[in-house]
């Protein structure tokens, strides 16, 4: 099984500036998106707060996060974003996924908007 990506575009939650636009790898074990630092700022989105994650190797980091204006398969959503290092992969978290009602289909690895988004 390959890895899944989609074009994702992320804007500051007024829409201000000119979104950043990329292939995002999907990963539904990361909760957040990830984006590197310079490409948030140039789209206007600006740092909210601090947390703590923990990377695929196990280690530790603190990042800065804020809440952005998330696109992808034409549907949009707010969600937090994690300010990473320049050289970072983006990264379109589950959260993101689940807001707008789309899932990764565990055979066949494609993106697919769910009939309804569950209440139970």
């Amino acid at each position: 099984m390959g890895l899944s990506h989609i074009t994702t575009t992320v804007t500051n939650l007024s829409k201000t500036q000119p979104p950043y636009e990329a292939e995002f790898l999907v990963d539904t074990c990361a909760i957040d998106c990830l984006v590197p630092a310079s490409a948030l700022k140039a789209a206007g989105v600006e740092i909210e707060g601090r947390d703590a994650y923990e990377r695929a190797n196990g280690e530790v980091v603190e990042y800065p996060y804020d809440f952005a204006r998330i696109n992808f398969m034409g549907a949009e959503t707010v969600a937090q974003v994690i300010f990473g290092p320049e050289d970072c992969e983006p990264i379109l978290g589950v959260v993101a996924l689940e807001n707008t009602g789309i899932g990764v289909d565990p055979v066949s690895r494609e993106l697919k908007r769910m009939a309804a988004k569950p209440l139970k």
